[in-house]
């Protein structure tokens, strides 16, 4: 009964603290989100949004806040606090706007970079609302086939084949008609898939509320009592799947959406929340995935603010007491200073802590106590191919393809990531293939009569390193070599699938790791920045990983924050958000939906925490 109480009274005190906030101004409103302009298609005129260049005469007069990087975590930070009525701006070191949702057009072909598909955008989901509130409803979405996703797990003639199908009842449905032997366990995967989904946001309340009250809450154990989703963050995904099943194939599929982790070490909340996140549909930008950061420039620049790139910060500046009031910027060969009373890094917690911080902070222990044996992602090879061909030519479709060599995952990478530089090539064990032309359905109109496609697989930096002081695009024929042979491997694996492919090929490029380094700045060329292990996701960490840091004024945004993919990196920027204005923004995103639904706040909070 006294943990009721308490239990009760926290709630009370949230319930008073949400009505506390209700009365400061909403940077967020109906209002505010236009009818749908006509999609810009001339790239001279999207060139002039994406690829705007430093120079000091573009800085606004008297910011209130320096955002470094570009992408979505970063952006969705920036346009919050400039509805807020903050002057900001975001400085890009790469010559487009956008990081990971920024595309690229080479001999005609458009290729995506790490926006591939997103989920959770019905209609009056929060995702949706959120979208629509940073891009001012500017940002369209093409909903993609059922047929979302299809894993083949083996390889040649006896490979088998399972299909996603998105839908509150389908999805679930569709995967028992494949295993009807194992409906007991598919059922408590997705029980434990919706307690995920309606839990989550209290690993981030966790991020929100003051360290010592998360802390307590957590070691005292009174968190875990209140919900399982504390002990579910950090319960392996190979443990769990084998108390569910003995089916090898199944346990690969409740850990086919893979981000470079082996599934024993990749928390089950991970996995589940992937799961959920397309159980009501996947989307994607209709006019490609540079529409995101597009859209959201021209929200920053309407309350007067900039996004400008080729401007690579080099130092996070600090006054005479320690906190943060600027960046220097790279210029030509000299520096220039930009100056502002709050800075924002979205290039994550390595970059920020151990290369834009002066040695002498850097070193200091409350700041190496946020790095200190923190351990970076894998980063990803990618493979780009164009072909000359419509996508019914070509037989492709909307659908991502996940090919698995074998069921037993764990073994899979553990042989792969501890194998030679030269044993790697040509042993890839598992990829995604996915082809962005057909999933936007204006690409034909931008690009008639051509067809793209990715492919995306997970490697070692350590097998690049070698080349890793190399001019880009000059780094000589033993890397382009390398990188070849990859490429050929991984394309050979995708043909035995799409045959006719092989022979409308005209284009093929190769991005490694050292492209990661090189255009998006990420150390090691680690594409989902802290790795997303069990010890990223300990609840402990997760509280002490916040988006305030021991310098005044200096904040963290993006994935490393809360999570990678689309949802993960744009709460990361609203929980950056929240923690500047000293406002839970989340409130006022759940007011607007409540009135979209017709609900009340009450509702929503008995709901969030009952």
């Amino acid at each position: 009964m006294w943990l009721q109480a308490l239990l009760g009274a926290l709630l009370l005190s949230i319930s008073a603290l949400l009505w506390y906030l209700f009365g400061q101004p909403s940077p967020f409103s109906l209002e505010s989100v236009r009818p749908k302009e006509p999609q810009e298609m001339d790239q001279k005129k999207r060139n002039k949004v994406l690829k705007k260049g430093f120079s000091m005469d573009r800085v606004p007069e008297n910011l209130d806040a320096i955002i470094i990087g570009s992408g979505l975590g970063g952006m969705t930070t920036a346009a919050c606090l400039a509805k807020a009525g903050k002057k900001v701006l975001v400085l890009e070191q790469h010559d487009q706007a956008g990081g990971c949702t920024h595309t690229f057009i080479e001999k005609g072909f458009e290729f995506d970079v790490g926006l591939h598909y997103i989920g959770q955008l019905h209609e009056r989901s929060f995702l949706k609302i959120t979208f629509d509130q940073i891009t001012e409803g500017q940002l369209e979405f093409v909903t993609l086939d059922q047929h979302f996703d299809h894993i083949y797990i083996g390889s040649g003639e006896e490979h088998r084949q399972y299909s996603m199908y998105y839908g509150k009842e389908e999805m679930a449905a569709h995967l028992k008609k494949q295993f009807p032997e194992d409906t007991k366990a598919i059922e408590t995967f997705f029980k434990v898939m919706k307690l995920t989904a309606r839990r989550i946001h209290l690993l981030g309340i966790l991020k929100l509320i003051p360290r010592w009250l998360a802390l307590f809450l957590l070691k005292s154990t009174l968190a875990d009592r209140y919900c399982p989703i504390f002990r579910l963050a950090v319960t392996g995904t190979t443990d769990w799947a084998n108390h569910l099943t003995s089916n090898k194939d199944l346990q690969c599929v409740f850990s086919y959406l893979f981000i470079g982790v082996p599934p024993r070490d990749a928390s089950v909340v991970l996995n589940a929340l992937f799961f959920h996140h397309y159980k009501r549909g996947a989307y994607y930008p209709k006019g490609g995935a540079s529409e995101v950061p597009f859209h959201i420039s021209n929200t920053i620049r309407k309350y007067g603010g900039e996004v400008l790139v080729r401007a690579p910060v080099t130092e996070i500046l600090l006054d005479s007491n320690g906190a943060a009031c600027g960046v220097a910027v790279r210029k030509g060969q000299t520096e220039v200073e930009v100056r502002a009373p709050i800075v924002i890094s979205n290039c994550g917690l390595y970059n920020t802590f151990n290369k834009l911080l002066p040695p002498q902070i850097s070193m200091k222990h409350n700041i190496q106590s946020r790095v200190k044996d923190v351990k970076l992602s894998k980063g990803c090879l990618i493979l780009f191919c164009g072909f000359d061909g419509t996508a019914e030519e070509l037989g492709i479709g909307q659908t991502t393809h996940w090919l698995f060599k074998g069921n037993d995952t764990d073994k899979l990478m553990d042989e792969f990531y501890g194998m030679s530089k030269d044993e790697a090539p040509e042993n890839v064990p598992n990829m995604f293939v996915t082809f962005p032309s057909v999933k936007d359905t204006s690409s034909h109109i931008r690009h008639p009569g051509k067809s793209c496609m990715t492919i995306v697989t997970m490697v070692n930096y350590e097998w690049f390193e070698e080349w890793k002081d190399g001019t880009v695009r000059k780094r000589g024929d033993d890397y382009e070599q390398y990188k070849m042979r990859f490429a050929n491997h991984m394309f050979d694996w995708a043909c035995q699938f799409f045959p006719k492919l092989r022979e409308k090929r005209v284009f093929m490029e190769v991005s490694s790791p050292l492209s990661n380094k090189h255009y998006l700045a990420s150390h090691t060329g680690a594409t989902y920045g802290v790795e997303h292990d069990l010890k990223r996701f300990d609840p402990i960490f997760m509280a002490n990983n916040r988006s305030d840091t021991p310098i005044k004024n200096l904040y963290l945004s993006g994935q490393d924050v809360f999570s990678c993919g689309i949802a993960g990196v744009l709460h990361g920027g609203l929980i950056c958000a929240s923690t500047v204005l000293n406002q839970i923004l989340y409130v006022d995103l759940l007011m607007l939906k409540n009135k979209l639904k017709g609900s009340n706040i009450i509702q929503t909070v008995r709901k969030m925490f009952l």
